[in-house]
């Protein structure tokens, strides 16, 4: 029985030595000490062992259990120590790198201006009014003296969804809502997206404006000229000027064309301004009196102006864009170069 035992314990010792990582010394351990193992077995049998005998053979067999069982659990701490120095290796972070950096966004140019002159008109104790996006044609059209017949429309053909619906052209519709809601005085700006049929180098068939409309006592054409003078200031520099030409929108008696001093040449000439030293901004003009009257304000005590600005013409003036389809690309060699805070 010594023999026996003696060979199993040099032969778990062997294995223990020849292992070359722990799945190997799970398998020494579970075919020497299970419960299925070659020393229990031993143990199992000792009723078949003269009973004089039997505390020799169980002193042989738990030393055999303890020298097997110290030299798996050093190997199994040496082979632990092994896999974690590999991880240590493997996951090493150098302090002495440098660190990555996240990219820091920025907003549109876009919705840069719109906030520019958000703050701008706020400044100037305008309220901002966001409407929806479709719109019905009376509020669109009828009510700013814009009637089914009328030739203007032709100008701003838009996107119908039926007969009665559309996709606002101008966010001079809001003016509207407001008017009707709210008695005079009315300071107010419209900035959102409008939709027309237009497709070229400088038009979007969608675009952003941004309409203005102040009714009060006693409102003229030198009131509208007083602020859009602010305005220019504050947005392009404080050299910068307007000039009003005289033009035409239904809502709107007398009607101009709003042109700033070139803010580039200073009024010399140059490429920006087409050598005429004036740039075309906005239109603009005094509240026709039919649109007054039919949200129900009294045009004898009352008059107002009103004011429309692309934004994305003046992001394309302000940034030097050429091509207003940069500005809906989501080119990043584009968009990173704007940042203007």
């Amino acid at each position: 029985m010594r023999d026996k035992i003696q060979q199993i314990r040099e032969k778990a010792l062997a294995e223990i030595d020849k292992a070359d990582g722990l799945e190997k010394l799970n398998d020494v351990r579970a075919a020497i000490l299970g419960k299925k193992g070659e020393l229990t077995a031993v143990l199992k049998g000792m009723k078949d062992v003269a009973p004089e005998d039997r505390p020799k053979v169980g002193q042989w067999v738990n030393e055999t259990r303890e020298a097997v069982e110290k030299l798996l659990d050093e190997r199994v701490k040496r082979f632990e120590a092994e896999a974690l120095k590999r991880k240590y290796e493997s996951e090493k972070i150098d302090v002495t790198m440098p660190a990555k950096r996240s990219k820091k966004g920025n907003l549109h140019p876009v919705t840069q201006v719109k906030d520019q002159l958000s703050e701008i008109f706020t400044s100037m104790g305008f309220e901002v009014y966001e409407g929806t996006e479709i719109e019905n044609d009376y509020y669109n059209f009828t009510a700013l003296n814009t009637p089914k017949d009328h030739p203007a429309r032709d100008m701003q053909d838009t996107f119908y969804l039926s007969p009665e619906f559309l996709l606002r052209t101008q966010t001079s519709a809001g003016q509207i809502h407001v008017m009707e809601a709210k008695k005079p005085p009315i300071k107010v700006v419209s900035p959102g997206k409008v939709f027309r049929s237009d497709d070229d180098a400088t038009h979007s068939p969608m675009f952003t404006q941004m309409e203005g409309l102040v009714v009060d006592k006693g409102i003229t054409l030198c009131d509208l000229k007083g602020m859009l003078d602010q305005l220019v200031k504050k947005m392009f520099g404080k050299n910068v000027t307007t000039r009003l030409r005289p033009s035409y929108f239904p809502f709107t008696e007398p009607s101009v064309e709003v042109d700033v001093s070139c803010f580039q040449c200073h009024g010399k000439g140059c490429s920006l301004c087409k050598g005429t030293g004036w740039i075309e901004v906005l239109g603009a003009g005094v509240v026709n009196k039919k649109v007054l009257e039919g949200c129900g304000i009294d045009t004898n005590e009352y008059s107002g102006f009103a004011f429309g600005i692309g934004l994305e013409r003046i992001a394309m003036l302000k940034y030097g864009i050429n091509n207003i389809k940069l500005l809906f690309e989501s080119d990043l060699r584009v968009l990173d170069q704007i940042d203007d805070k």
